[in-house]
């Protein structure tokens, strides 16, 4: 969801700052940058390094973790990925590439001092696919994996939107819905007028958008939207034609994963649940969790389970 960006401008402060956060050099192939981290807690095992989605959102709506990972003796990392929030913004295109985030979570990964005796690397949508493709280039660093709400093909996903809940909606909405992305008219206030209410409250946070978290609208309203329309496109039904990663499909590379991985889907969800767990059963170490109250979000609207489940794959490495 678009939004404007409420946060402060931190470009200029030093590496480290207050409350566990801390800036992180990282070199581009344009040149030297900051991303912003924050550390919670203290666990020496068990760090988890959250992988937000978008492309272009931020940390903000794993606020949720805070009510049970603490509790659970767990250490876990908020991070901007580089364009977001907190984060340095700049405006190069050509920084928008997933070998390039997936270099940019290595170089965090060292600066944290995580390696395969206690880092775990959790992605949720956008963040799932940048999950998976760190785990393909760089296994040899984890403990284990969490692919939340996100599936292994791209192709896939558009194809569930298209079979399966675009038929679901009213049709007459649907139809105006197309008529604005046809015409490029994608910040026109009528197409949110129209998808809050039709789509985002059955599919991406299943409650009315006037009751949502205020994490979860803090974490998708300040999406930068240069980098999600660069790589998913401006659409909300699916990933766009022109899209960078609209043919992006890891499915057969899944068995090369070794690592313990959790695999997450929900019932109402964007993503195929039962692609979902399919991804764990080509998974060698593969375990699915299934939110059948959830969407999107379901670390929001079916979040007793979600946390059990992760918690329970967490606590087991």
């Amino acid at each position: 969801m678009s939004g404007k960006n409420a946060y402060l401008d931190y470009s200029n402060r030093s590496d480290r700052l207050s409350g566990g956060a801390r800036r992180i050099p990282i070199s581009t192939p344009i040149g030297n940058f900051n991303v912003w981290t924050k550390r919670i807690g203290n666990n020496p095992d068990l760090k988890v390094l959250l992988l937000h989605g978008g492309p272009g959102a931020n940390h903000a709506y794993f606020e949720a973790f805070d009510s049970y990972l603490p509790n659970a003796g767990i250490e876990y990392y908020y991070y901007d990925q580089l364009g977001s929030t907190y984060s340095d913004k700049p405006t190069d295109a050509s920084l928008w590439e997933i070998d390039r985030f997936v270099d940019e979570v290595d170089q965090v990964r060292e600066a944290l001092q995580l390696d395969r005796d206690n880092f775990v690397l959790l992605g949720h949508s956008w963040g799932g696919i940048l999950a998976i493709e760190y785990a393909l280039a760089h296994q040899d660093h984890l403990k284990g994996l969490v692919i939340s709400n996100m599936m292994a093909s791209a192709p896939a996903y558009n194809a569930y939107a298209e079979q399966v809940l675009m038929p679901q909606m009213d049709q007459e909405v649907l139809a105006e819905i197309k008529a604005i992305e046809a015409a490029g008219d994608t910040t026109n206030p009528r197409y949110m007028e129209l998808l809050i209410p039709h789509f985002y409250e059955y599919h991406t946070l299943r409650m009315p958008a006037e009751q949502w978290p205020e994490p979860a609208t803090r974490g998708i309203d300040a999406i930068n939207q240069e980098i999600y329309v660069s790589m998913q496109g401006p659409s909300e039904l699916g990933m766009s034609a022109d899209a960078k990663l609209v043919t992006w499909d890891r499915v057969a590379d899944l068995a090369r994963i070794q690592v313990p991985t959790l695999t997450i889907g929900a019932r109402h969800d964007t993503m195929d649940p039962a692609h979902m767990e399919m991804m764990a059963e080509r998974l060698p170490n593969g375990q699915y969790l299934y939110c059948p109250n959830g969407s999107h979000m379901a670390l929001y609207d079916d979040q007793e389970v979600y946390f059990a489940g992760l918690l329970d794959f967490l606590t087991s490495l």
